[in-house]
């Protein structure tokens, strides 16, 4: 993982206003989001592997990330550029449900804080300029 400093560091507005921003600039709300902080991401490779997450947290209210709208008030965090490395393929130890035969291919990260190339941070610093520039106006 490597932060980046931004003029976004502790800006505090709301949710629904955050999230619009950041999605003009394909940022997504992560899955594992919970109602009192979260992160944005963008990720950076085509194997979706090294990504630019902003993370935020909650100052008052609460969110919903599958709601239009929410009346939380966010603080946005330092952002970081973090790359997980994965098995290729099926998990070998995944297990089939009870229910329904589904089978788990989720897998744990080979390494899930591996080092990042200068490249990937290169390119996460240029688009948090355009988000930060845009941001401005």
């Amino acid at each position: 993982m490597k932060t980046l400093s931004s003029s976004l560091e502790q800006v505090q507005e709301s949710f629904d206003s955050v999230r619009e921003h950041l999605h003009e600039f394909d940022f997504a709300l992560g899955g594992n989001w919970e109602y009192d902080h979260g992160y944005f991401d963008h990720y950076l490779d085509e194997e979706h592997l090294v990504w630019l997450r902003i993370p935020f947290q909650v100052v008052t209210g609460r969110i919903d990330g599958d709601a239009e709208s929410t009346d939380a008030i966010v603080k946005v965090g330092t952002p970081f550029v973090l790359k997980h490395v994965y098995n290729k393929g099926l998990d070998q130890g995944a297990e089939a449900e009870t229910y329904g035969a589904l089978i788990d291919q989720f897998q744990t990260p080979l390494d899930p804080d591996a080092k990042i190339e200068d490249k990937w941070v290169k390119e996460a610093t240029g688009l948090l300029h355009k988000v930060e520039q845009a941001w401005i106006q």
